[in-house]
């Protein structure tokens, strides 16, 4: 598994968590489980990471929460993507292809004409 900073996982919380979150209503396990399988395992998102972004979130109103009991009569809080969050989401979309276009460009091989 790569080595991530943790500096690039509190830059990438916010638009995965949005991401996931507008596909439908989730619980804190189940966001950090679909986290690690959409990055084939290679990134993992601990409990205590998550949930004050979470609460972050709510704070800011880009999410909703309650608590509901699951089949095993557990207590589960659940957190829903609102309008305001998907039009934050657009915001992050945006902001992430353009940092991925110009390091795609950085990046590019140079092509290094040598005229000897």
């Amino acid at each position: 598994m790569p080595d991530f900073s943790k500096d690039l996982i509190a830059a990438t919380s916010i638009p995965l968590l949005l991401s996931i979150l507008c596909e439908g209503e989730s619980y804190g396990y189940e966001l950090i489980k679909a986290i690690k399988e959409r990055s084939g395992g290679n990134l993992a998102f601990a409990e205590g990471t998550i949930y004050p972004v979470l609460k972050k979130l709510e704070e800011k109103n880009f999410i909703t929460s309650s608590w509901k009991t699951a089949d095993n009569e557990r207590q589960r809080k659940y957190y829903r993507i609102t309008a305001a969050g998907k039009k934050q989401l657009q915001e992050e979309k945006a902001n992430w292809q353009f940092i991925n276009n110009l390091f795609e460009n950085l990046w590019k091989p140079q092509i290094n004409f040598s005229w000897n």
